[in-house]
């Protein structure tokens, strides 16, 4: 791992396979460092013959913080949103996108297959939008537009997502908060053992814990609106991975969001939540690498 200078910030980077290859980056969502990316998954990446580069989103793991900023309060950002008004938050996820161009910048990478998870699907479908020279293809995943009209999610995932970060001191609370999250929001069908998942927890709380940041980025989330007249005009292929009992971000987020993008090919997964799953690693990469091929295809036929 290492740090670059990505859009006026340091941002930590991970770098898989041989760099001469097509590169595959990988952005994650909210509250979430990059080793939420499985290492399984960058490493069948690379087997498949790509490059991946995973990294920390601003105000996340060990890139910059945006502590001077402050904690957004998120009532009356929510009140805002509900009268109609534009929420005022520290950043935007548009400056999100360009830290994940900056990443490809500081690496000396000109065009990438762009994926992304969650909020990491918004941040990588404004890159496709606003930086398609430097999109070979879109993947989005488990992710959504933004359209007001769609289903919201299931009270109980919410609350489990938002709930008071635990007392960093109490590791064994950190521990079952963590659990009682990916629990709630999981995929059914593809559960994650109690061992592997309290394996992860404490990874990433040993490496970074900065509650703070992901309340900033619900804030970005919240202030970007309705992505979709944005998402009419990408012209990278692209393809679509949502579980089909999502209860964090509902199937209906990933139908707009394919329905939204021309020539987009949605591919749903029964049984799978809102999480990582390793038994689901093949799925993901298929997607990502559906959608390479296609850009290949594209580029062949010009």
């Amino acid at each position: 791992m290492a740090q670059v200078k990505a859009n006026g910030i340091d941002i930590e980077v991970e770098r898989f396979g041989p760099e001469e290859r097509e590169c595959v980056l990988l952005i994650m969502g909210v509250g979430a460092q990059m080793t939420l990316w499985p290492a399984e998954l960058c490493e069948e990446l690379v087997a498949r013959g790509y490059h991946v580069v995973r990294f920390d989103n601003r105000d996340v793991g060990l890139s910059h913080k945006f502590d001077d900023k402050g904690v957004p309060d998120m009532t009356a950002l929510i009140t805002a949103l509900m009268s109609g008004a534009t929420p005022d938050a520290p950043y935007a996820l548009d400056d999100m996108a360009a830290d994940a161009v900056g990443v490809l910048d500081a690496l000396g990478i000109d065009k990438a297959h762009i994926v992304g998870a969650s909020m990491g699907g918004m941040i990588a479908q404004l890159v496709a939008a606003l930086y398609p020279e430097r999109t070979l293809s879109l993947t989005s995943i488990m992710s959504t537009t933004g359209n007001p009209e769609l289903p919201q999610a299931k009270p109980e995932a919410m609350a489990a997502l938002t709930a008071p970060a635990a007392d960093p001191s109490d590791l064994e609370a950190v521990v079952q908060r963590g659990m009682h999250t990916w629990k709630t929001i999981g995929s059914p069908a593809f559960p994650t053992s109690d061992e592997q998942l309290r394996e992860w927890i404490l990874r990433d709380f040993h490496r970074s814990f900065h509650p703070d940041g992901m309340v900033r980025q619900m804030a970005a989330i919240l202030s970007n609106g309705d992505r979709r007249a944005r998402l009419a005009g990408v012209t990278a292929p692209t393809v679509v991975l949502h579980g089909e009992d999502d209860p964090l971000v509902p199937l209906e987020g990933g139908k707009d969001t394919a329905a939204s993008i021309k020539g987009a090919e949605l591919v749903t997964v029964k049984g799978m939540g809102h999480d990582f799953p390793l038994s689901l690693v093949g799925t993901f990469a298929d997607a990502i690498e559906k959608a390479a091929r296609r850009a290949g295809q594209a580029q062949a036929a010009e």
